[in-house]
Order: structure tokens, then sequence, then C-alpha cells
């Protein structure tokens, strides 16, 4: 896995982005999120148990804890509640986006190369728009992606446009649960250094 900084993450925006209610639920939640050190990977209102609005969402680091879901269900209830864009009773879930997570930002795509995914493209992309197969390279304009079961006659190889990108995910596998608990825990001792810095800068009454 690569590593990205803190810096490269601030205000990123999305690839991938909601339509109808959920857009409009983001576009509410978003601006709460943002100032409290959070970015959104994803809103999505579903009929589950009669209706529950799923937040996901993170840290810039990566990581997410009970506490941080329920800091967030804390500051865009009362928001939401003024807002009303839902027309019925619904169950509030702030998650984070689990190992398997949606691929959103182009630095997830830098931040879990090496590591296999699925994803649709809006667009035909080599005659095809469904894709497995592990990153191998990303940058400003797209990723790389080898393929796991290649097609006769397809290059195992291809390159996909961020702006052909539809919606994807990670795939769960043993190298990506051990990669991802290595991150989170790397980023929360790195959060806990820097509590105990300011902690030491902070004045003596």
């Amino acid at each position: 896995m690569s590593d990205t900084t803190t810096a490269e993450n601030i205000q990123e925006p999305r690839l991938v982005t909601e339509t109808g209610i959920d857009r409009r639920i983001a576009d509410i939640i978003e601006p709460v999120l943002v100032p409290m050190g959070y970015q959104l990977v994803r809103v999505r209102l579903s009929s589950q148990n009669g209706a529950t609005l799923q937040i996901m969402a993170e840290r810039l680091d990566g990581t997410m804890t009970v506490e941080d879901c329920e800091a967030i269900s804390t500051a865009i209830s009362p928001v939401l509640d003024v807002e009303d864009p839902v027309d019925r009773e619904y169950h509030l879930e702030v998650s984070s986006p689990g190992i398997d997570r949606p691929m959103v930002r182009k630095s997830d795509f830098t931040r879990w190369s090496g590591h296999l995914i699925k994803f649709e493209t809006s667009v035909l992309v080599d005659s095809r728009k469904r894709f497995r197969g592990t990153i191998i390279s990303a940058d400003d304009e797209g990723f790389t992606i080898e393929r796991d079961q290649p097609a006769p006659g397809e290059e195992p190889r291809v390159v996909i446009p961020f702006t052909a990108l539809a919606e994807g995910r990670l795939i769960l596998t043993d190298e990506l649960i051990r990669d991802a608990l290595v991150a989170d825990k790397k980023a929360k001792a790195a959060q806990a250094a820097n509590e105990n810095f300011e902690d030491e800068d902070s004045p003596i009454n």
C-alpha cells in the first residue's frame, strides 16, 4: 500500500457522487463534516428497516472510530432535522467505509495500489464497462489495473480514466485485511503522538 499525506487529502473532491435525494443529503452534511476533520465517502438512503440513511465517512488519515461515528451523528442530526430532506421517518447509520471500501477519490487508488478492485465505468473502455483486477498505478488522470481473468484477445493491463469511473470498491482479501490493519495502527499511533505533542505544548496554568 502506498502512503499519502494528509495534506493531499484536504478538500479533495470525490470522483463518484450521489444523485437525487442522496445528493441533496450529501450537500447538507458535507459542510458540517469538513470543519470537523472528516471527509464524506458515501450517502445512501435505502428501504432497509423501513428507511435507513447510511453515511460513510472517515478522518483525513483514513481512520474512523466508534467515537467518530457518534460525533458525526450528533453534529449532523440537528442539521438534517432543520433541512428535513427525507419525507419519512428513517434510521441514521454513520459508519466507516470498511475494509472493502468504496473507491471515491483519486487518492484512494494511490493509497490502495497493489490491491484487487471491481468497478464499473459510465462508458465503454476497451469494449466493456465492468472490470476486476489489481491496481498497478494511478496518476492525476486515471489508474491502471492488471486484470485477474482477461478474456481471450484482451490485454492484461488497461488504463481507466477517472472521468469514466461510475463506481468501484476494493475486494476483500487476506492481503487487504493485513494492510488495512497495519495502516489503521500506524494512523492511530500518529494521532496519539500528535495529541501528546499538543498536550506538551499547552500552557501550564
